[in-house]
């Protein structure tokens, strides 16, 4: 059951991809090591759990923009990212793209479509990226469970010379018939181990 619970809330890390339009709520430390913190907290009308992740890892502000445009490479450091793709591309800072995110029998993979936008300030040596989730953007996939929402927003400020200092926050909705105690009471493994992935990538 744990297994199941942790797949559960970890399908919505997958969903990845302001600022803040997130309301304001108290956050709770639940995992606190020297490089990474990972917070919860509540949202509004929801009996879900937000997320905000910061951390200081080695890298470049290009070398994570490659990454983060890298859409079909999700798969191989996004949390139980099953299948992710561009869908359109606006502009080379702005594009939809659809996720899809694996999780245990009996229940159905979730799938989102995501609006994300980057906004790079080179004289402040920062970046932000914000990504809500656009549910009917395309038509429903048959077998699999659309998020009805989702959001997220990056704030990338660099320290010092190849170092980037995160503050993530994501939440989300996950869609059909899960139990929100089950989901919210893993908060912590799906995020640590996606920026564990992440530092590694930025590091090569």
């Amino acid at each position: 059951m744990k297994q199941i619970g942790t797949y559960i809330f970890f399908l919505l890390l997958g969903l990845f991809l302001t600022v803040p339009v997130f309301s304001q709520g108290d956050w709770t430390l639940v995992n606190n090591e020297k490089w990474i913190q990972i917070y919860k907290s509540g949202m509004s009308n929801s009996n879900y759990k937000r997320i905000k992740v910061e951390c200081t890892i080695d890298g470049t502000l290009d070398k994570l923009v490659k990454v983060l445009n890298d859409v079909s490479n999700h798969k191989n450091w996004i949390y139980n990212t099953k299948q992710s793709y561009i869908v359109k591309r606006i502009s080379a800072n702005e594009y939809y793209y659809y996720t899809e995110t694996t999780l245990p029998w009996p229940m159905q993979n979730r799938d989102a479509v995501v609006h994300i936008k980057f906004q790079r300030d080179n004289a402040n040596h920062a970046l932000n990226i914000v990504a809500y989730g656009e549910p009917d953007y395309v038509p429903l996939v048959n077998g699999k469970v659309r998020v009805p929402r989702s959001a997220n927003t990056w704030q990338v400020t660099v320290p010092e010379p190849n170092k980037l200092q995160i503050v993530y926050i994501f939440e989300a909705e996950p869609g059909g018939h899960i139990p929100p105690w089950l989901v919210n009471t893993f908060v912590n493994k799906g995020p640590y181990e996606s920026f564990r992935k992440l530092a590694e990538l930025l590091k090569n």
